[in-house]
């Protein structure tokens, strides 16, 4: 099932490698563990997928591609995992880790942070007021990315493991369930 799933959704390599963006870059994804689907290189994307969504800015693709190929695991699932970071989760997800970095480094606890208002009017004026709110929160909110995305990869990476370990197991013993008795 697991695999199944992933392969209805997934874009098959060879129409990745022959889009036109991704031509000239082509001759580096021929490994097959970029393309495999088993639960160590979908675990594996996993885990890239959740740290590499923490990279401020818009590097977090770029991130994940480099790890990726370094580390040889399912490139798509990599790639479509950074997704879980938009302009929805990712003033939670700095709260977050700013408070996960207070509390990794003993800092005392100063009041509430408020979060900077996004003005859907003018974004330019709202991507130097979030600039300015990150560096005002300083070391707590850098120690605590690292963090949370070394957390995050780590959780991400058990629960692939456990889950597709536990599926297959259910499947097995589902099979044996529907075999007939084997009589001596």
């Amino acid at each position: 099932m697991p695999r199944k799933l992933f392969r209805k959704y997934l874009p098959d390599a060879d129409s990745i490698r022959s889009n036109r963006l991704v031509a000239p870059f082509a001759h580096w994804l021929h490994h097959p563990n970029f393309w495999r689907l088993n639960r160590h290189s979908v675990a594996g994307a996993v885990a890239i997928g959740l740290f590499s969504g923490l990279v401020p800015g818009p590097l977090q693709m770029l991130t994940a591609l480099i790890l990726t190929l370094v580390l040889r695991k399912n490139l798509p699932v990599a790639l479509l995992m950074t997704f879980y970071t938009n302009p929805f989760t990712i003033v939670p997800l700095y709260l977050l880790a700013y408070g996960y970095g207070r509390l990794l480094l003993g800092a005392p606890a100063n009041g509430a942070v408020e979060p900077f208002s996004m003005d859907w009017a003018n974004p330019l004026a709202s991507l130097d007021a979030m600039i300015d709110w990150m560096l005002g929160l300083g070391e707590p909110l850098a120690v605590g990315l690292v963090a949370l995305a070394l957390s995050l990869a780590l959780l991400g990476y058990v629960a692939v493991q456990v889950g597709w370990r536990l599926y297959v197991a259910a499947a097995w013993r589902a099979r044996k369930r529907k075999r007939p008795a084997c009589r001596p």
